[in-house]
């Protein structure tokens, strides 16, 4: 399997900070998924939400730098979203508790519809 580079792409929709991410997702990624998270952030008070739907491949390591986001969101009093996830991954999500945590949705649409307002 070919490793493809992460690409993350961040706008606003309707109060939502969106990270649109395109690629896979391992250790490698930090600095990608901490700039992007920044940026969002910068866009205002409201929720962040991970895009997953252009993502591949999401390794452990991965999954560890998607919990450290979760922390950090936590930290600054943000709530953080995903959507887009295949079945696999919804499916590690919830193993991994991160869906405890984390609203899942199945597109953008119903994300920023699901939102809560900060």
């Amino acid at each position: 399997m070919i490793s493809q580079p992460l690409r993350a792409e961040t706008r606003s929709r309707q109060g939502v900070a969106v990270i649109a991410l395109q690629g896979d997702i391992d250790g490698g990624e930090e600095a990608i998924l901490q700039a992007a998270f920044t940026a969002a952030t910068q866009q205002g008070d409201g929720p962040v939400l991970l895009n997953f739907g252009g993502v591949g491949y999401i390794n452990s390591t991965g999954i560890a730098l998607i919990v450290g986001l979760l922390a950090r969101a936590h930290k600054e009093r943000r709530q953080l979203l995903a959507c887009g996830l295949s079945e696999h991954y919804r499916e590690i999500f919830e193993i991994t508790r991160l869906s405890d945590f984390m609203l899942t949705f199945a597109d953008e649409e119903a994300a920023v519809v699901g939102a809560i307002p900060a």
